[in-house]
């Protein structure tokens, strides 16, 4: 069974990583899509987003990365997948992914979601929070995969 774990990941995340992880373990193949929305400002672009997730999975060999501009529910369509993935930090997050859910199966009705609760240790991780962090210069080793870290130091140092 394939799932879909979608989203912006400007930057990914230990987080995200997490969620993909434990996805790998339940499902033969994971699609991790990056959203791509022409109208939201990026820190980091598309390719580099793709890059860096790469980088992030490369010894999960059921998990692809993929970029979409469009619904998800036709990139899960399109993939053959029968299940997203959401990840939930805190329960305004599962209050935002419940009303997406909804909005999903309404579209696709053969679509399922599957929320899964973040480890604890990264509740607090988030990317916008991440973004500012390393902007004043702050301890985003925690949060960040290396590559992530790296990536965001070079961009902040331009």
């Amino acid at each position: 069974m394939k799932a879909v774990f979608a989203g912006s990941f400007d930057p990914p995340t230990n987080g995200h990583l997490n969620i993909i992880e434990r996805s790998a373990s339940l499902f033969d193949e994971v699609d991790v899509v990056i959203s791509v929305n022409p109208n939201k400002k990026y820190l980091f672009s598309e390719e580099e987003r793709m890059a860096l997730l790469k980088e992030m999975v490369k010894n999960l060999p059921n998990v692809e990365i993929h970029a979409w501009n469009g619904l998800i529910v036709k990139y899960a369509e399109q993939a053959g997948a029968k299940v997203l993935v959401r990840g939930i930090r805190t329960t305004n997050d599962f209050s935002y992914e419940f009303d997406l859910a909804l909005m999903n199966r309404a579209l696709d009705g053969k679509l399922e979601t599957l929320f899964i609760p973040t480890d604890e240790k990264f509740a607090i991780i988030k990317s916008s929070g991440i973004k500012e962090l390393a902007q004043f210069g702050g301890d985003i080793s925690r949060m960040v995969p290396k590559c992530v870290e790296n990536a965001m130091m070079a961009k902040m140092k331009k």
